[in-house]
């Protein structure tokens, strides 16, 4: 993925926290507040209803996605409407249906509050992966490796955003990676420049920090804007 399709990717379709260096920056008007990681719940989607999830996304961007392109690939997703993709991701996650076997993703609770959202499958569910140089520049990586997962997309509804609510979904969804044994798990998070004005929409993918945060380690740079973090599971 060169950088003009990382900037068609990055239009807000997810929503996410915003990136300053080592800090999470509240929304405008609101009060930062970082909440204490053991007040934060986190149960695997299909133990979610689909109302909780579609509440995180809200009626933004993240709404517009429902986390299809990164599963679709671009064109696919361009090709494909709302309905449809919401369609997608109500079977991949099966919400609803705790005796499920798998789940697509995680969903976060604070309070009783559903409040976000992290995917995260083998690496190779996600085809837009397949098609993009961040995971594979300057690496030995088969992508048709199963045991390798990703973490490739937060959400955070509205009103708890710049909290630190992706950090106990990382955490999550590397312990999710494990317990269904994958040997290792990585995310691909943006790297802001200095001084750049980054939106919520943009960082979908996570922080450095986050994954840091995590106990994933990085292991290349393969664009300006993008870092490979990777936490070894084996």
């Amino acid at each position: 993925m060169d950088e003009r399709v990382e900037e068609v990717e990055n239009h807000g379709f997810h929503t996410g926290k915003l990136a300053v260096p080592g800090v999470e920056r509240p929304e405008p008007g609101l009060r930062f507040v970082a909440v204490e990681q053991n007040d934060v719940s986190v149960i695997p989607a299909n133990e979610a209803s689909w109302d909780d999830l579609q509440t995180v996304f809200g009626r933004g961007g993240a709404a517009k996605c429902q986390c299809q392109r990164v599963k679709l690939g671009d064109r696919a997703w361009f090709d494909t409407g709302i309905e449809e993709r919401a369609h997608r991701l109500r079977e991949e996650t099966d919400c609803g249906h705790p005796e499920a076997e798998d789940t697509s993703g995680l969903v976060a609770y604070l309070d009783g509050e559903p409040v976000g959202w992290v995917a995260v499958e083998p690496r190779v569910a996600y085809r837009r992966l397949r098609g993009s140089p961040v995971p594979w520049a300057g690496r030995n990586e088969d992508p048709e490796d199963p045991d390798v997962w990703a973490i490739v997309c937060f959400a955070v509804r509205a009103g708890y955003r710049g909290r630190g609510i992706t950090r106990p979904l990382a955490r999550a969804a590397a312990d999710y990676a494990r317990e269904r044994g994958a040997k290792a798990v990585e995310g691909y998070p943006m790297i802001p420049r200095p001084g750049q004005n980054v939106t919520w929409g943009e960082m979908n993918v996570g922080s450095r920090t986050t994954f840091l945060a995590a106990g994933f380690r990085e292991v290349s740079r393969p664009t300006t804007r993008r870092v490979v973090m990777r936490l070894e599971l084996g």
